[in-house]
């Protein structure tokens, strides 16, 4: 699948709300665009829409990025037929946050405006559906597509903007790690990485790149955004249990032994994991068990989840920061090269970008609803 033009679908620069702090203005960029798009949004309401914010989630993998194009199927195309066979009628969807092909969201954001119009009176505006009603119409004509769904509806005001009101966005990225192929139910769904991770150089490498910064260093060639300067907010890596997870026969049997209740496992994951009680034998099978785990049962993969969270991004810079990372991980960069690389504020001086496969918009945070 060839890549999104970067103009057209830019995979994680959503254009920042407008702002009369000028300071903020010289930080983000791009404000002079988003006011002109906003007013013309504005102005194009009329008596008898009601504008609704849906949440929806969706698997990257078949999607040409999310903005709409011409011949290819996005994002964006798809919430739109959708809407327009609930409806009757042509609709505009506006998206939070921008994603490339291959990108998935657990929660990506838009906001869409609809006219009830009756079927049995042509012309007659009728009051506008319930938020439920909403969503559990849209997600009927999007069944057949089995990697999309609306996941909330919620009515706002005529000039409730779903990118400009965005105050934060959270990105992950997940890296599976170990020698074993890539499970089927994994394909697509995360970055595989044979070699193993130093986690601690990782989590010191996060430092040296939160905070206020120019990431000139971060910002792919085809970055629309006027200025490189972003503060990012949380940097991280986590080790975390791999998905989809099955308890395995000594994980079960050592339950039933001790007495345990069916809610155990449920309670012991909700209190977290010790630092390294994956790899050490936590997960039956994981990637560094030298255990026998019996004919046709696989090894795990281990899995670091990094996350990302500012008010927006650069293009490609999640991915940038990632493949940072990763190199860090293995060894071929060290904390200091980290430092050497954001202060050269150069897109050369950076490791490979990491692929979209395991990157996932998180979540698009508004002010309480």
């Amino acid at each position: 699948m060839t890549e999104v033009n970067p103009k057209a679908s830019p995979e994680e620069s959503p254009n920042e709300r407008p702002s009369k702090i000028s300071k903020t203005l010289q930080e983000e960029g791009d404000s002079s665009e988003e006011e002109e798009e906003k007013e013309a949004v504005d102005k194009s309401m009329k008596p008898g829409l009601q504008r609704y914010l849906v949440a929806v989630e969706y698997i990257g993998t078949r999607f040409c990025g999310s903005q709409q194009q011409l011949n290819h199927r996005t994002v964006v195309g798809v919430l739109q037929e959708a809407f327009h066979k609930f409806i009757g009628q042509p609709v505009t969807i506006c998206l939070s946050s921008r994603t490339d092909a291959g990108v998935h969201a657990l929660s990506n954001v838009c906001h869409v405006d609809v006219e009830r119009i009756s079927k049995r009176k042509p012309g007659e505006v009728l009051p506008p559906h319930e938020p439920a009603v909403v969503r559990k119409a849209v997600n009927h004509f999007l069944q057949k597509e089995g990697d999309i769904m609306v996941t909330d509806v919620r009515s706002v005001s005529a000039h409730f903007h779903a990118r400009f009101k965005a105050q934060e966005r959270t990105y992950f990225y997940r890296l599976l790690i170990g020698p074993e192929l890539l499970s089927t139910f994994e394909k697509d769904r995360a970055w595989h990485v044979s070699e193993e991770l130093d986690l601690v150089s990782m989590q010191e490498a996060c430092k040296v790149l939160v905070g206020h910064h120019d990431f000139s260093s971060f910002r792919a060639s085809g970055c629309q955004a006027k200025s490189p300067f972003r503060t990012l907010e949380e940097l991280s890596v986590l080790e975390v249990v791999s998905t989809p997870y099955f308890p395995s026969i000594t994980e079960r049997e050592q339950n039933s032994s001790n007495g345990e209740g069916p809610h155990s496992f449920h309670n012991k994951c909700k209190t977290g994991l010790p630092t390294g009680s994956i790899s050490n034998g936590f997960l039956a099978g994981g990637s560094n068990s030298g255990t026998d785990l019996g004919f046709g049962i696989r090894r795990r993969h281990r899995c670091y989840v990094i996350t990302a969270r500012s008010r927006s991004f650069l293009y490609h810079q999640v991915r940038l920061l990632v493949g940072v990372l990763k190199s860090v991980g293995t060894g071929d960069l060290t904390v200091s090269d980290v430092e050497r690389i954001l202060n050269a504020r150069s897109i050369t001086a950076a490791s490979p970008m990491a692929p979209a496969c395991g990157l996932y918009l998180g979540h698009v945070k508004y002010e309480p609803l």
